[in-house]
């Protein structure tokens, strides 16, 4: 069945953006080649043909970032154009949050990272609210991460919760820039879009106006 966008309410659009701040992803863009990176390994080899080097057991960190992986692949680390690529046991350590996944894919241009692509069975992510002791956790199989377009892309049953509120569909999209959440339903049961939404106590909600303030799952789209 075709898939079908659907573009939230007003009320939904808040409570996604809420979620879905990921300040983890952003704070990635910081990689800039020109930086120093501290580069640990259990070992490293230089392939001529396609000017690669490997590293396995790697450890990596620049500024408030830090990357350690099983196998670590970097092309053209001294031009301002390259790629590095982690695979096996891939964490991301940043200055609020996690993520953990199988692996990661940084491409730069001009020295500044362009593009990230996350994959897992499925990937993780842990970030902790600046000035808050809440944790917003998602997971999902693919994260594509457009910096210069400002798009976040969250595809293989993503899903993301905080504080007790969730949004989860097969394919949804992030525009930072125009703060606009969009998602696709497959049409089948398990590609609904689907929304949880706890109200928190004096916001003058109940949980019988959440109820009514949330879609019947049966409809194809949202107004």
């Amino acid at each position: 069945m075709t898939q079908k966008a659907r573009q939230f309410p007003r009320y939904i659009v808040l409570l996604a953006l809420a979620i879905f701040s990921f300040p983890a992803v952003s704070q990635i863009t910081d990689l800039d080649l020109r930086v120093p990176w501290d580069i640990d390994a259990e070992s490293t080899s230089f392939d001529g043909k396609t000017s690669m080097i490997v590293f396995t057991g790697l450890r990596l960190s620049q500024g408030r970032i830090s990357i350690e992986a099983d196998e670590g692949r970097a092309t053209n680390t001294e031009g301002e154009d390259g790629s590095w690529r982690f695979s096996g046991n891939v964490s991301i350590d940043i200055e609020n949050g996690r993520i953990e996944c199988e692996s990661a894919q940084l491409t730069f241009a001009q020295y500044q990272l362009r593009q990230a692509l996350v994959t897992g069975s499925p990937a993780t992510f842990e970030l902790k609210r600046a000035g808050s002791d809440e944790i917003t956790y998602a997971e999902a199989g693919r994260l594509f991460y457009d910096v210069d377009a400002g798009i976040i892309e969250f595809s293989d049953q993503a899903t993301i919760n905080e504080a007790g509120n969730q949004i989860s569909s097969n394919f949804l999209v992030y525009n930072i820039t125009e703060q606009r959440i969009d998602a696709d339903s497959s049409g089948s049961d398990d590609g609904r879009v689907r929304i949880t939404y706890t109200p928190t106590n004096g916001n003058g909600s109940s949980p019988d106006d959440a109820s009514e303030a949330v879609p019947p799952e049966d409809e194809d789209e949202i107004p």
